[in-house]
């Protein structure tokens, strides 16, 4: 099985020695995305509601490159800066999964990059 790297300009520029996703078979791994703005490179301003927004369309824009979508996203990881935030970005959360979700982990970190609040990262499926 090959590995292909994903890349998108709908998404933003990896801020280091990493790819935005990797792809095999019939599998995306998607590392985590922060609420950055593609076109801009700087964190959105605003709460954990505003960067989970934006952390979740980075997430799409990477798995329709690809060829991927939230309904087939089988696992995420979602960090937090703190458990405080939980119930605000689950409010967002469930807006990008509205049927058959995820399975999921929290995990409370001490820091993100860009001092973000929130970041998220996801496995899926997509067709080989």
């Amino acid at each position: 099985m090959r590995r292909e790297r994903i890349a998108t300009a709908a998404a933003p520029a990896a801020i280091g020695p990493y790819s935005q996703a990797i792809a095999t078979g019939n599998l995306v791994f998607a590392s985590g995305q922060i609420a950055l703005d593609p076109a801009t490179g700087q964190l959105v301003e605003g709460d954990v509601q505003a960067q989970t927004r934006r952390a979740l369309e980075n997430v799409s824009a990477v798995l329709q490159a690809a060829g991927s979508s939230f309904a087939q996203v089988v696992k995420t990881t979602v960090f937090l800066t703190s458990m405080a935030n939980f119930t605000a970005m689950n409010e967002v959360y469930g807006q990008f999964f509205t049927s058959e979700p995820p399975a999921r982990s929290t995990v409370a970190v001490a820091e993100l990059p860009r001092n973000a609040l929130v970041e998220v990262e996801v496995i899926a499926l997509r067709e080989a």
